[in-house]
């Protein structure tokens, strides 16, 4: 399973489909999420500023990702 670690308490679905390489733009990856292709938790979710937090999932296309903790300073 692949991981996206936060550098902050959360990271919008947009922004999180960027940092795991799942769309190379913002607008992409807008696009994707409106098209019901990206669950979050096993849920389709459709907006792209829903907020994740670590323990997270996103899967898409048989692909896994888990929200981490990012390194505490």
């Amino acid at each position: 399973m692949n991981e996206i670690r936060l550098k902050q308490t959360d990271i919008t679905l947009a922004q999180a489909l960027k940092a795991a390489g799942i769309a190379v733009t913002g607008g992409q990856a807008k696009h994707q999420i409106r098209e019901g292709t990206i669950t979050v938790n096993g849920v389709v979710e459709r907006r792209p500023g829903a907020k994740l937090v670590a323990g997270d999932r996103i899967q898409t296309n048989g692909a896994e990702w888990t929200i981490s903790p990012g390194c505490e300073s």
